[in-house]
């Protein structure tokens, strides 16, 4: 694990870029595409927004390929969706084909669009080692990643692949990447800045081991690699920096 602390959001937003960009154009040039599962929420639109404005020219776009690590369970066209995030700051921007993207079909039931979208995941990889080259996360303050929330059941599962959780205190579905799928990617990258993160980096690097807690301490590559891009008040309460 690397940690990368920065002093301004701005500079967590271009390191972290900059990675995207030079882990994309390894893998474009070593096997012809780059496989991403973004994640959600304002954090990494900004992210998204900067590699749409100052990396178009310097990634061959129509050999990367777009996943979610999780999304929630609302139509695409919804305020709230990730897919409909990334589209505004990223697809349509650098005139993605929609044969690049690979959105969760939330207008199925949350086990079936679960289902759904293993299948398409593992259809993708087909013959090639189910990894994704880059899994993109963020850290929420409760200690979740991706839609690895505490005390649900997907903490839990042993076997990689994609589900639907419920919760209870807001009444409704997501859908996710479980642990064994992240950390089967050869690259994990967490974005998280801002003092309001800094008790959730402290649980989840810091502390002992407590999954229902601290759900992204389930975030362990098997063979890959993962890296934490934060700023210094998101880092502030880390022992060992």
């Amino acid at each position: 694990m690397q940690l990368h602390i920065f002093d301004t959001e701005n500079e967590v937003l271009a390191a972290l870029a900059a990675h995207f960009a030079e882990l994309a154009n390894a893998a474009i040039a070593g096997k012809g595409k780059f496989s991403v599962a973004l994640s959600g929420g304002s954090s990494p639109k900004k992210l998204y927004e900067l590699l749409a404005s100052s990396y178009s020219d310097k990634i061959e776009w129509g050999k990367v390929y777009f996943f979610f690590g999780d999304e929630r369970n609302v139509p695409q066209t919804d305020k709230d969706s990730n897919f409909l995030m990334a589209k505004k700051a990223l697809f349509d921007p650098l005139n993605i084909a929609s044969s690049q993207i690979f959105p969760v079909d939330t207008s199925l039931s949350p086990r079936d669009a679960a289902n759904k979208y293993e299948e398409e995941i593992d259809q993708f990889f087909d013959e090639d080692e189910l990894s994704f080259d880059l899994v993109l996360l963020g850290l929420g303050d409760n200690s979740h990643t991706a839609s690895l929330f505490p005390h649900t059941p997907v903490l839990h599962d042993r076997t990689a692949g994609v589900k639907e959780v419920f919760l209870e205190d807001q009444q409704i579905y997501r859908i996710t990447l479980n642990a064994p799928l992240i950390n089967e990617a050869q690259h994990i990258a967490f974005l998280v800045y801002g003092e309001g993160k800094a008790i959730a980096v402290h649980h989840v690097l810091e502390d002992d081991e407590d999954i229902e807690e601290y759900p992204a301490q389930l975030i362990e590559p098997i063979v890959g690699e993962i890296e934490w891009f934060l700023d210094k008040p998101a880092a502030a309460m880390l022992k060992q920096q």
